[in-house]
């Protein structure tokens, strides 16, 4: 679609360039402070769209020694809640030098010199993001903390009883607050479409803390809203539902307002359609999006939108560790590109509660839920001595078996999505395994649950069958026996290259060079061997193989590494030729 449609189906790449400067216009500025908390009367009369139910939230008990929740009323955020902040201050407050000073909470100022976004993605989960017209349940966020800010964040409108809620992220609270919903900055004040309301109360967790701590993961907050000419805002521009974050992996459209500094064009910005990933340690997840500058804190991350293209279902909220972004240099590629969520989860719908309510309610000390399983770094991974990958646990994605350097075999599960979710230990440290000399995994069995076949430095090569079932301390089954020519294998690797339905063959690389496909491969032997190669051959230089469906033909190719550091696929491989090779990397010390 493109930039200006209201609702994003699809990313087109676009070729844009963030400017470094750009002229404060001073005409829509003043303006837009001559009607503040005036509103456009015109929107006012027209009705917005009927808002749908909010999803109900059920709320867990209580881990125990939780102090109990003392709801207690608080004062306003805003100077002057009694109705003080007139319209006259407003005017006399916002002149257009402090809208033209705004600065971003978050941290996210400087635009590294020259940087522009890249033409292409950079992986499946890395996009670059789109200005367009904006939705009119999302808008910018004026407010003043403890220097003098303009729209520095960005919030939404939420399904309330009050009519009158926006989400924001935690750190966006302000004083002297009021909420632009689909900012225009091309018409004056007076013509914004959907007017101007007022911050009446902000509502934020009590444990909330912008720093490293746990405690960023509740890095969200709401605030209730004064009329405008009679109205609330919901009545005006609709509202979106709220619904739990289902996961850490999900599919969203990330919507904000990148201050002027970084937007040029001051329009409203997206990231369209974009997976996520856990943020590790944290009960966050974040996504990998080009262009999401300062001023994108508090906007709504979409699960999906309504017909309309104008509301929709929110999961997240920009904010979390460090703000809502990276740690990292302003020069640095990820300055602008990693952005985090928080979950929300329980913590989340009791202060959704509590602003409904009109309660400011401190729920007691934040206990961080079960986070995504973490595999170690470095230091833990150069002690992996083989590895092989299969469904292993017969749910249709694969799975991965490591033996490391002091016999222990593990095999992590995978939750489909790109993530692995849990280790097991299937063979204590200082076992046998120190033997294992090359390992593969294939479906040798036919029973959908991978199998893995072990040749031990002896020479003996043993089947274990359903591996993540039956695991490895059974005897498994022997396929061929020690002191034998498997002596000389020096690299297998399973595949599917000519049989329709399991991954029953195997790719062998003798010592001298000879390639050799055994096709039928069971519990009952090797099948039929088939040679691919003659000895004496270069496949000597061969230093590792594995085999999958690289190609996309639905036949299995072998990639081979050389010792020089070339990289190759051969695609299209049969029990008769090794058919087509394509380079995939040259040689290089790398």
């Amino acid at each position: 679609m493109s930039a200006g449609s209201g609702l994003p189906s699809g990313m087109p790449d676009l070729e844009y360039i963030y400017l470094h400067t750009q002229r404060i216009r001073l005409g829509a500025a003043l303006a837009l402070c001559a009607a503040l908390l005036l509103g456009n009367a015109a929107a006012a009369q027209a009705a917005g769209p009927t808002p749908t139910a909010s999803r109900a939230a059920t709320t867990k008990p209580a881990p125990s020694g939780k102090t109990t929740p003392t709801p207690r009323r608080a004062t306003s955020a805003n100077d002057g809640d009694d109705g003080s902040w007139t319209v006259e201050d407003a005017i006399r407050f916002w002149t257009p030098e402090r809208i033209a000073s705004a600065t971003d909470p978050s941290g996210r100022e400087a635009q590294p010199q020259g940087w522009t976004a890249p033409h292409k993605k950079r992986s499946l989960t890395a996009i670059d993001g789109e200005h367009f017209d904006g939705i009119k349940s999302v808008g910018t966020l004026f407010s003043q903390s403890k220097d003098m800010k303009a729209h520095n964040c960005t919030a939404s409108v939420v399904n309330s009883g009050g009519r009158n809620l926006i989400l924001t992220a935690g750190h966006c609270l302000g004083d002297k607050a009021a909420f632009v919903p689909k900012y225009d900055h091309t018409k004056s004040a007076g013509d914004q479409p959907y007017g101007i309301w007022p911050v009446k109360d902000w509502f934020r967790d009590a444990q909330y803390a912008a720093d490293r701590s746990a405690n960023s993961d509740l890095d969200f907050a709401f605030a209730s809203l004064k009329e405008n000419g009679g109205r609330n805002v919901q009545d005006v521009v609709g509202a979106n539902t709220l619904a739990r974050t289902p996961g850490f992996v999900n599919q969203v459209t990330v919507v904000g307002y990148p201050m002027v500094g970084h937007n040029p064009q001051d329009r409203a910005f997206r990231c369209a359609n974009v997976w996520t990933t856990p943020l590790p340690a944290y009960n966050q997840m974040q996504i990998d999006c080009g262009g999401m500058w300062g001023g994108v804190s508090g906007g709504p991350w979409f699960s999906k939108l309504d017909p309309s293209g104008e509301t929709g279902e929110i999961i997240g909220n920009v904010g979390g560790f460090l703000r809502g972004g990276p740690d990292v240099p302003s020069d640095n590629p990820l300055y602008n590109r990693i952005t985090y969520s928080p979950l929300h989860g329980d913590r989340f719908f009791q202060l959704y509660d509590d602003a409904q309510n009109g309660l400011h309610t401190d729920h007691g000390p934040y206990h961080q839920p079960a986070l995504p399983y973490s595999m170690g770094d470095g230091n833990t991974w150069k002690h992996a001595k083989l590895t092989a990958a299969g469904d292993f646990n017969g749910a249709g994605h694969s799975d991965l078996i490591v033996v490391w350097t002091d016999g222990e075999v593990t095999l992590y599960t995978n939750d489909g999505q790109g993530h692995f979710i849990s280790e097991r230990q299937l063979v204590a440290p200082q076992s046998i395994w120190t033997h294992a000399e090359t390992i593969t995994a294939g479906d040798f069995t036919g029973s959908n649950q991978f199998d893995l076949m072990v040749r031990w430095s002896d020479g003996e090569v043993t089947l274990y069958g359903d591996a993540g079932t039956n695991g490895l301390n059974v005897p498994g089954t022997r396929l061929a026996a020690p002191h034998t020519i498997w002596e000389h294998a020096t690299q297998i690797a399973a595949g599917r290259f000519n049989s329709s339905t399991y991954v029953t063959d195997l790719m062998v690389r003798w010592s001298d060079g000879e390639l050799t496909l055994y096709t039928n491969v069971g519990a009952g032997g090797f099948g039929q061997e088939h040679q691919l190669q003659k000895p004496k051959s270069i496949w000597t230089n061969a230093t590792l193989l594995t085999a999958g469906e690289y190609s996309g033909n639905q036949k299995w190719d072998l990639m081979v590494q050389w010792s020089d550091g070339e990289l190759d696929n051969y695609t299209g491989t049969t029990a008769s030729a090794l058919d087509t090779e394509a380079r995939i990397q040259n040689p290089n010390g790398l």
